[in-house]
């Protein structure tokens, strides 16, 4: 049940449909969307949100699914039902298109029916179609719409005709022409033309007895008449002929083709509703991704928890601004059903109604609703809301009494399938007595366990919902220095008005300000003191808390640097250790060899003095050459001559170091080289390098062990983390992750950027875009990571 009738109008539900209507392509799609309405039934808003999160996720795969001629069929068809008549060129033409879509959608769904299967249940509209139907349209109309000259052999023989007797036509027209103009008989800059059907020369008036013929026309001026020469008269009235033999022909064509797909309507109207809930679908798939929308988990027990909850057109509406919403967090459940929002005038009360409203008539409607995707709901028999004023003259009605009307209706016929939404309750009356009657209604309601939102400010029913299991308080902060709304809504506590701070602020006396609190009362400028110092309190902290928050984070990213780099050095350590040790076991194993060479050469010459002397002399210039600063690891200094760089020129990768030569430039991509390695990088990564130094950095990297593929295919890992990583951290991560994986020849890829506010995914899938490595790129499947984890497919 929902109440009152025009409900959907109340919370904008009629503004949802027009953008929903704007999304669609066809008017087969805007009359679905017409008739959207508000359903408990569980498994039915099961298999709608399901139907819209598929379409969303073929929206991001980037898969080619079948985007236009959703055509509705059924005034083509309810022409066709009757025998004897036939369908134009154009309505086949529109036939056609939309059984090529029919045809894309099956051969979609054929290929990915697996990954959208409630999707690919709804092909069972099209078990009846026969798309040899669409095979025997295409053999009578072609691309343009237009029948086919092969269509019969009558129609081409008549054609083939037509075509001989125009151009006998157009030479005889030419010829006479030519001959009149010769004569001075027609007009400067005159041309032949077409009056009613038949081509005919411009003559002058003056000059018409001069040409046999017939007059067709005349100018508005009356100075040129348009002759049909006698000559050309009898092919004229030929090509009249064969165009009424080919208007004959095509007739019979069409109502041929048409008693064909007779039979056939039925099917086609049923494929015509399909046509309509794909585009309706898609539509209410493209809104879901325009707003952020996700299905939230859908569970029996009533609840209601939503994290990061938005008001889809408010949201649009600030970012037309350059602002940006607030999000909602809502949780509602179990012994706190009715939410009662207290805080000051445009402080956000309303706005978080009406969001809950919204949203969650949206979900039961089968949209899909801008939450966190770890939100959870339950759906609820009856819908009652009370907002606004609904003053009625005619009935002779009041604000109030209106509100009672509504109060009258909401404790008939609420129970634990209801959720409901009172704005402003209790107001329009006498505040002792409305508060009073507003306690009352609040506490039948809470007996009948409905859920629901409810804002007030008054304190009775702060009092009421503190006490009493089944009501819990919520509070729309505050800044209470400035003395601006803030516009997050905290449940488990009452909210203060602020009424005498705003007072203050605006500068009235504090004669009216004191008088004003003794008629309040003591007890209760204390009660709403203390919300007020406890709002302060709760701001202070929140400031400090997010200062903490910021500094652990700030420690815990320090702190994994350290240890990255720490593991770095460890590995680096190592590496250039084991380095040294072979090449001091290189340099022992060639002392050794020297110095037993050295002795057997003295052996064998007896220990004479001079080949003594002489091997000493050579072992002393051995020792020379193998000196510890001879062979310390240390890279030769590299000139970077700068310059503009040219085909042929030597390079060097500025983030890794890599010597390259350039073997072709196109605009800002440059093919490069690296030893038997291949690849394509930015010209900004380049630096040019000096040709006579590019054999000693060669030898510095044959000395570092050079660019070994095979420890690098050990090493090298097909999944890249950036979860955690600043935007700016992660560009060099990810090109160097996709040349590595280019040049080792790796085909497929995996980066996991997660999904959050979708910040790292923009910025990796738009540094993606521009990689000329890269072939093709999706989400990774729901059950392994979905839009968290981008697949990358390179060349």
């Amino acid at each position: 049940m929902l109440y009152p009738p025009n409900l959907e109008q109340k919370i904008n539900f009629i503004k949802i449909k027009d953008l929903l209507k704007a999304e669609c392509t066809s008017t087969l799609g805007q009359d679905y969307v017409d008739k959207v309405s508000f359903s408990s039934d569980y498994n039915l808003v099961q298999r709608l949100l399901d139907q819209t999160e598929e379409f969303r996720q073929i929206l991001i795969s980037g898969e080619s699914f079948p985007s236009s001629h959703f055509t509705n069929l059924t005034p083509y068809l309810d022409k066709a039902k009757l025998e004897g008549a036939f369908l134009e060129q154009d309505e086949f033409y529109e036939v056609k298109l939309a059984l090529q879509t029919l045809r894309g959608c099956i051969s979609f769904f054929q290929k990915y029916g697996e990954s959208y299967p409630t999707l690919s249940a709804l092909l069972g509209l099209l078990l009846d179609l026969d798309l040899n139907l669409l095979k025997s349209i295409d053999q009578i109309i072609d691309e343009k719409g237009k029948i086919r000259s092969n269509a019969s052999k009558e129609l081409q023989l008549i054609r083939t005709q037509l075509l001989y007797e125009e151009g006998r036509l157009r030479k005889v027209m030419e010829r006479i022409f030519k001959e009149a103009r010769a004569k001075g008989l027609t007009p400067e800059d005159a041309a032949m033309t077409i009056r009613g059907g038949r081509m005919v020369i411009p003559v002058a008036a003056e000059n018409k007895r001069k040409l046999r013929g017939f007059i067709h026309d005349e100018s508005a001026t009356g100075q040129t008449v348009f002759m049909e020469p006698e000559e050309a008269l009898d092919i004229n009235n030929e090509i009249r002929d064969l165009e009424y033999m080919e208007k004959r022909e095509i007739i019979r064509i069409l109502t041929r083709l048409t008693d064909q797909l007779r039979p056939a309507i039925p099917a086609l109207k049923k494929a015509t509703n399909f046509l309509g809930l794909m585009d309706f679908i898609r539509a209410k798939a493209r809104f879901a991704m325009k707003t952020e929308s996700h299905k939230p988990e859908l569970v029996k027990e009533r609840t209601l928890s939503w994290t990061r909850a938005r008001h889809p057109l408010l949201e649009m509406a600030l970012k037309a601004q350059g602002k940006e919403i607030v999000p909602l967090h809502v949780k509602l459940g179990g012994h706190e059903r009715l939410l009662v929002i207290s805080g000051p005038n445009a402080g956000g009360k309303s706005v978080t109604l009406k969001t809950v409203a919204l949203l969650q008539y949206m979900l039961q409607c089968g949209l899909l609703i801008p939450v966190h995707p770890d939100s959870k709901s339950s759906l609820f028999d009856h819908f009652f809301i009370d907002i606004g004023d609904e003053q009625n003259l005619e009935n002779d009605l009041s604000t109030y009494s209106s509100h009672l009307m509504s109060m009258k209706h909401f404790t008939q016929f609420a129970n634990k399938k209801t959720i409901l939404f009172i704005d402003e309750f209790g107001t329009g009356t006498e505040p002792q007595f409305g508060g009073a009657i507003a306690e009352s209604i609040l506490l039948a309601l809470n007996k009948l366990g409905a859920f629901g939102v409810i804002t007030t400010h008054y304190g009775n029913l702060k009092q009421v919902a503190n006490k009493n299991q089944g009501l819990v308080n919520g509070a729309m902060r505050y800044d209470v220095d400035r003395l601006e709304p803030i516009y997050q809504l905290e449940i488990g506590k009452p909210g203060s008005s602020f009424a005498l701070e705003i007072a203050s602020k605006i500068g009235l006396s504090k004669e009216i300000l004191n008088y004003a609190k003794d008629h309040i009362g003591e007890e209760r400028v204390r009660y709403d003191r203390l919300l007020t110092q406890l709002e302060n309190e709760k701001n202070q902290y929140s400031v400090l808390l997010k200062e903490v928050k910021d500094k652990d984070k700030l420690l815990q990213a320090r702190l994994k640097e350290y240890n990255q780099l720490k593991e770095t050095l460890e590995l680096t350590k190592k590496r250039y250790i084991q380095e040294a040790k072979l090449e001091a076991k290189a340099l022992l194993d060639q002392t050794n060899k020297k110095i037993e060479l050295v002795i057997r050469e003295i052996k064998e010459g007896n220990a004479e003095k001079e080949v003594t002397k002489q091997v000493r002399k050579e072992l002393e210039v051995f020792k020379e050459t193998v000196k510890p600063e001879k062979v310390l690891l240390k890279d030769p200094e590299i000139q970077v001559i700068g310059g503009a760089i040219a085909v042929g020129d030597w390079v060097r990768l500025k983030d890794n170091g890599a010597i390259a030569e350039v073997l072709a430039i196109k605009n800002k991509d440059v093919d490069i080289t690296i030893g038997d390695l291949k690849s394509n990088v930015k010209l900004s990564r380049l630096e040019k390098i000096s040709k006579t130094e590019v054999k000693k950095e060669l030898k510095a990297v044959e000395r570092r062990g050079g660019y070994n593929t095979n420890e690098k295919m050990m090493d090298f890992s097909s999944n890249l983390d950036l979860r955690g990583k600043r935007g700016e951290e992660v560009l060099p991560l990810i090109q160097t992750f996709i040349d590595e994986g280019f040049m080792l020849g790796v085909k497929n890829l995996r980066i996991v950027h997660g999904k959050g506010d979708g910040i790292l995914r923009e910025i990796t899938r738009n540094l993606l875009r521009t990689m000329p490595q890269v072939g093709r790129m999706e989400d990774e499947h729901a059950d392994r990571g979905g839009a968290g984890v981008t697949l990358v497919t390179l060349k």
